[in-house]
């Protein structure tokens, strides 16, 4: 079952009068289950069709399918519907709040789904056990290591069980030992969950723990 899909996708930039293409009419699509790199260069375009796939970022043309809902036509007040429902977003700078707990910066995501009081409380604390962080419940960010806040950024990003799972650069922050239990959390959630993950990346270390990768070049899939 083909889980998020884009036609055509592309951005263009507008400088005064020049424009300047960061995607290229991507075409793309992605399973349930499967686990997805994209892989290229600094300022090859990974970021911004990973922003567009997951509804932060409006693409100049083309067409994208969320869980079989057409999204990029749709205007800002029923995006945010969307990502709540269909995406959860981990991105490369961990964006914790410094002044929640590991385990509030899990519910806050709950509490915007519609899951609060105990529920919240109970699978906030289920989704840090997963991924290891039990004990860690109540620390803030600034008394967790690289990998802790990246551990909790997937907690939330499975917050409420979304369907797809989009990281940007997850492992670039960490080292390798760090790296690799957060791409072995990222499968895990795919294999077990039949979620679609897809990663943005550069870091050729994690082929082993993909199903496929493409090649993002100037803008444009190359392979």
């Amino acid at each position: 079952m083909t889980t998020l899909e884009a036609a055509q996708l592309t951005k263009v930039y507008r400088e005064g009068p020049l424009e300047v293409p960061a995607v290229r009419a991507v075409t793309l699509a992605v399973g349930a289950g499967e686990v997805l790199a994209i892989m290229g260069p600094s300022g090859s375009g990974k970021t911004t069709l990973l922003s567009m796939l997951g509804c932060i970022l409006r693409p100049s043309s083309g067409t994208i399918t969320v869980c079989g809902e057409r999204v990029e036509g749709l205007d800002e007040r029923r995006l945010p519907r969307i990502r709540r429902r269909y995406v959860g977003f981990i991105f490369q700078s961990f964006n914790l709040f410094a002044a929640l707990t590991a385990e509030e910066n899990v519910r806050v995501v709950l509490e915007m789904k519609g899951v609060t009081g105990r529920a919240a409380r109970t699978e906030a604390q289920a989704l840090l056990d997963a991924v290891g962080l039990a004990d860690r419940a109540a620390a803030l960010p600034r008394e967790l290591s690289g990998g802790q806040k990246q551990r909790v950024s997937i907690a939330r990003a499975l917050a409420g069980n979304p369907p797809v799972i989009l990281a940007d650069e997850p492992t670039a922050n960490l080292d390798w030992k760090n790296g690799e239990q957060v791409i072995r959390l990222l499968r895990e959630a795919a294999k077990t969950g039949n979620r679609t993950v897809v990663l943005v990346t550069h870091d050729h270390r994690i082929a082993p723990y993909l199903d496929r990768s493409v090649q993002i070049e100037d803008g444009e899939l190359v392979g």
